[in-house]
């Protein structure tokens, strides 16, 4: 198994130097032109290699996206973190980073509060993407039709008498985010949790990305939390400025 990994694998450096038949795939692997082909149909399924119409592969198109999609999320938190840091200094309430990712939203980066009571999220946990604000900003940027394909698919918990209750109310409110372009979540996941958050646009002005502010209401209560949001806002999109290039970080 691990050498059919190692051929497939090996074929993707060799079409990177151009467009390559299946006798020159197969005589750079040294295999036999059937095994070749058998390695390239199932790199062709996945969308990593391409067969054109003369008959020739080149890499596929799903090659470039998971290399944009993971230099996207390397580069995002390694940019947002700093920005991150001092918001956190600035507020001491946690703060969190998340992006979009094979129909979950994930954390990818985490700043802890200043007080005792710690937040059970985790980097690289999903969130209850329902209700989280930082996973109604990331939805709320999808076209309609993929907003609606994904909100009548998912399940709607009643973490709290406050939660989302199902799709038509999800929709509204991923309406609601995309035009006013902040998302809270007041004791929808948590009863005694509140949180803000901001999107974080790339170059072309799509969300790449979510950031929010949570703080428990023994703390900070809803009311007070928001009037966070400006600051909260400026964050995101000083993170988005420097993300997409338009300024040179100092």
């Amino acid at each position: 198994m691990s050498q059919t990994v190692d051929r497939a694998l090996s074929i993707l450096p060799l079409l990177a130097q151009g467009p390559a038949d299946l006798g020159q795939v197969a005589d750079r692997l040294g295999v036999h032109k059937s095994t070749a082909l058998r390695l390239l149909r199932t790199l062709h399924d996945h969308g990593l290699v391409y067969r054109q119409q003369d008959q020739r592969y080149r890499l596929g198109a799903r090659l470039f996206a998971l290399a944009q999609e993971a230099v996207e999320n390397l580069d995002v938190r390694e940019i947002a973190h700093p920005h991150l840091v001092t918001l956190n200094e600035q507020i001491g309430h946690t703060v969190h980073l998340a992006v979009y990712e094979e129909s979950e939203v994930l954390y990818i980066d985490k700043v802890e509060g200043r007080y005792p009571v710690r937040m059970y999220s985790r980097i690289g946990k999903p969130v209850a993407i329902t209700v989280a604000a930082v996973a109604k900003l990331l939805l709320a940027d999808l076209p309609e039709h993929e907003r609606r394909a994904i909100a009548e698919k998912l399940d709607y918990p009643m973490y709290t008498s406050r939660s989302t209750p199902n799709a038509a109310a999800f929709l509204k409110e991923l309406a609601a985010v995309r035009d006013q372009g902040w998302a809270t979540d007041l004791g929808g996941h948590e009863e005694s949790i509140n949180c803000i958050g901001a999107p974080i646009r790339g170059a072309a002005g799509r969300v790449v990305a979510a950031m929010s502010v949570s703080a428990p209401n023994v703390v900070v209560t809803a009311e007070e939390l928001l009037t966070l949001l400006p600051l909260v806002r400026r964050t995101a999109d000083a993170v988005s400025r420097e993300y997409s290039g338009s300024v040179t970080p100092h």
